[in-house]
């Protein structure tokens, strides 16, 4: 992968400000990009477990076919 100088020289000035390395500072400001941010930090909220999550998606997906069903 190749980068714009301008842009690598202001990723090394923010990695030297934040004490990070390029390479964290890059990956971030992809995630963001991408919205893996928003997603890790749902996840992170996240404090069903996999049986209780799998009740509450089987039981939304029994809802929205009876709605189906109806109309």
């Amino acid at each position: 992968m190749s980068l714009d100088e301008k842009l690598m020289t202001e990723v090394h000035e923010t990695a030297q400000r934040s004490g990070l390395s390029d390479d964290e500072v890059i990956e971030q400001a992809l995630r963001r990009f991408v919205g893996l941010e928003v997603l890790d930090e749902l996840w992170s909220r996240n404090h069903l477990s996999e049986a209780e999550a799998m009740e509450i998606a089987t039981s939304e997906l029994r809802a929205l076919r009876s709605e189906h069903k109806a109309s």
